[in-house]
């Protein structure tokens, strides 16, 4: 199966399995599913979140209770501005700073909260949390199809803000995980160079280590991007190589 079928099969049975929570419908988006506080809570159980001071998470509903345990925790969560659209890519949420901890990091909310910042502003980061439509135990990890999240990633790379150290983890409903215990579809599933591999899968159920074999991308793959892709996108209009 190619990515985009395992996208549509797991969209499907989330929605038809009623495991598929609001915004409705999971297709096309990382979708919300019934467990999400549970993975969250479970992911807050774990050595790399202790260690974390400063997060970077995806603004997805799915891990909307990340960002608020990251919150009250103390921890600094940086949120990427949808699409990349500004040259200051990024949210900061510092709950010192915030009125309203709950609300701030919503992605309805955040702009009226978060103070916007270009990615050398971010500073180190610790834990890198992502969404996922699909993931496997072996950390391959399959976006919504549109590259933004492995995109953020790699401009942190190159700014030397994260490196192949920094853990990146992913939660996720059991569905989800590719040829788990209660995963829907078992095959192989693509890996293309510029693709993150998840170090955590963590769903309600387990946490899950994944001693994961794929190589982490260094950077951006400049050739991987069409001139119309890069000039759409601010940060890396403004970085393109000579």
């Amino acid at each position: 199966m190619d990515k985009q079928a395992i996208r549509e099969t797991v969209w499907d049975a989330l929605e038809e399995r009623g495991i598929a929570r609001f915004p409705f419908p999971p297709h096309d988006r990382i979708p919300n599913f019934a467990g999400a506080n549970e993975a969250a809570q479970r992911l807050t159980e774990t050595a790399v979140w202790d260690d974390a001071e400063t997060i970077k998470a995806n603004p997805d509903s799915p891990q909307l209770p990340v960002r608020r345990a990251a919150l009250r925790a103390g921890k600094t969560v940086y949120m990427a501005v949808p699409r990349l659209r500004d040259e200051q890519c990024f949210y900061e949420l510092d709950p010192v700073e915030l009125d309203d901890i709950e609300a701030a990091p919503a992605v309805s909310n955040v702009a009226d909260h978060a103070r916007q910042v270009g990615p050398e502003a971010v500073g180190s980061v610790d834990l890198v949390v992502s969404g996922s439509v699909a993931v496997t135990e072996g950390g391959a990890r399959i976006g919504k199809g549109e590259g933004y999240s492995d995109l953020e990633y790699a401009v942190l790379r190159e700014l030397g803000l994260v490196d192949e150290t920094t853990p990146v983890v992913t939660t996720v409903h059991e569905l989800q995980v590719v040829g788990g215990p209660e995963g829907i579809i078992d095959t192989d599933v693509p890996v293309d160079d510029h693709d993150v591999p998840m170090d955590w899968v963590v769903t309600p159920d387990r946490t899950i280590e994944t001693a994961t074999t794929h190589t982490t991308p260094t950077g951006v793959d400049w050739d991987a991007l069409s001139a119309d892709r890069i000039d759409e996108i601010p940060v890396l209009s403004s970085r393109r190589p000579d």
